[in-house]
Formats: C-alpha cells, structure tokens, sequence
C-alpha cells in the first residue's frame, strides 16, 4: 500500500520537475532568505536530504555521504539524487511489507526513538509536500505561474 501511495507522490513530483524545467537556471539557482533552505535548487536537495536520512540512513541503516547544495549544480543533478531517493523506498516497501507498524529503533542525535514504518513514510512524504508548496510560492515571486501538482488535479 505504501508503494501505491508512493506512486502518487511520484506523479506530483514529476508534475513539479517538469514545470521547474520551464525555470532559467538562474533563477533556479538564486537564493532568497526569506524561503525556506533559500533556492529552488536548494528545497529540491533538502526534500532528497531528507528522505536520504529518515529512510537511507536511520530505517534502511545505510551509510549516507550528503553533499552541498553546490553540488547541485542544475537540475538533471538533482534529478539524479532523486533517483537514489526511489531506490531507497523502493528497498524500505520490501524490507518492511510484512508490518508497516513494526517498532523500528532509530537514533535522531544521539537520541534512540521508536517508530514504524507508516510514521517515518508520512514524516517524509508530508515534508516533501510542504517544499514543493514553497518552491511553489518562490517561482511565482520570481515571476512564474506555477502549475497544479496536487495529487488530484
């Protein structure tokens, strides 16, 4: 059920980068204090950052090497880095679709916290949405009409 949901996610996504490939590279790139992690360039990262941490890295156990935004240097970069987000879910849907509510013991800074699959899922997925509504909101001050990237549209 996770994976299905997560497809819709995906669609939204797509939705999203289609119309973020419609954006001049400078202004994907030019930073703005007042959102958020600052660019476009930048939400895309930390939505990918994210998901690399909650997923990869405390309910997968994997070892993550996170980058800088500057990294990052266009989109198809970024594009890139969601690709291996997928990966990550795809491998979390099989590991755990037995028990989408299994405790899993995951340590947040030192700290040890418990949670299920289904948490961490709608933790991620909700993160994401929140982003995308500012990258959003910062391509329409840039000048741009952004497009509808519900789920249902």
């Amino acid at each position: 059920m996770l994976a299905q949901q997560y497809n819709l996610v995906l669609s939204s996504r797509k939705t999203i980068l289609d119309y973020i490939k419609t954006i001049s590279e400078e202004d994907f790139l030019q930073e703005h204090s007042t959102f958020g992690r600052g660019s476009i360039r930048n939400l895309l990262v930390h939505i990918c950052d994210t998901y690399s941490a909650w997923i990869g890295e405390r309910a997968l156990n994997k070892i993550i090497n996170y980058k800088p935004f500057e990294y990052y240097k266009n989109l198809d970069a970024c594009i890139i880095y969601f690709d291996v987000v997928n990966a990550y879910l795809n491998e979390f849907f099989k590991a755990y679709a037995d028990d989408y509510n299994v405790v899993i013991k995951i340590n947040r800074n030192g700290q040890i916290l418990e949670e299920s699959p289904i948490h961490l899922f709608t933790h991620v997925i909700t993160h994401e949405f929140h982003h995308k509504g500012q990258i959003m909101s910062l391509s329409r001050h840039l000048g741009y009409i952004p497009v509808d990237a519900d789920i249902i549209r």
